[in-house]
């Protein structure tokens, strides 16, 4: 027989040093993610936004932009991949087995595409520093990667913020307008994520909201 916590369904968990570790935890991973992956999409855009191939080519400034910004994606996945395990932690109470799955299948596909799109860029970059350079492969490389982040990565993050916030309304653990939001960023996400350059940073600035109010909020107790 497990233990009884004292938490049932439905209620928000006992708070218990192990519960605000996790908490804190979960907040931490998040910011982390969320503040290394807008830096690495903004040094990106602004690198690739404009240009044609030849301008891009004699421009070392905007390769430098690049590399930096891919530099960070594998650091931006190791915190998501530690913000989806404390955040499963924190859900285990309540743990629903069809969202459960949803989330991390959705989160680890982003986390993927994530870094395919960032190979993706650095293989543009050889073309570039190539003397036999080809601006059609250079062309092809540059769609790919926009395309696997901005479309197919961020439709997995709309799935994975669909999951977080029908589970998260379950805990009372943040408030639910955080939640709410979270149905909206993700309808925009699979509407128009490939529609409008700045769309997908909706993703990550959600996280970070939802992160910092984990942090320094504590769920609300019901009386029983």
């Amino acid at each position: 027989m497990t233990e009884d916590h004292g938490a049932s369904i439905g209620e928000p968990p006992v708070p218990t040093p192990p519960f605000w570790r996790t908490r804190r935890a979960a907040a931490i991973a998040g910011i982390a993610f969320a503040i290394l992956l807008i830096t690495a999409m903004i040094l990106m855009r602004l690198a690739v936004s404009e240009g044609d191939f030849e301008a891009f080519q004699a421009d070392a400034g905007r390769r430098t932009l690049i590399m930096q910004g891919v530099g960070l994606v594998p650091f931006a996945g190791i915190a998501f991949l530690w913000f989806i395990g404390v955040v499963r932690e924190q859900l285990a109470e309540i743990e629903d087995r069809l969202f459960s799955t949803v989330f991390l299948g959705s989160g680890l596909l982003f986390i993927g595409m994530m870094f395919m799109s960032a190979v993706t860029s650095v293989t543009m970059l050889e073309v570039i520093a190539s003397p036999n350079a080809d601006a059609d492969l250079w062309a092809f490389g540059r769609t790919s990667a926009e395309t696997l982040i901005s479309v197919y990565a961020m439709r997995m993050a709309a799935v994975f913020t669909l999951s977080v916030s029908t589970v998260g309304l379950r805990t009372s653990s943040v408030p639910r307008w955080v939640f709410y939001l979270g149905y909206l960023v993700a309808l925009v996400l699979l509407v128009a994520s490939g529609e409008r350059q700045w769309t997908p940073l909706l993703f990550p600035a959600w996280v970070l909201l939802l992160s910092v109010i984990l942090l320094f909020t504590r769920p609300a107790r019901r009386d029983s």
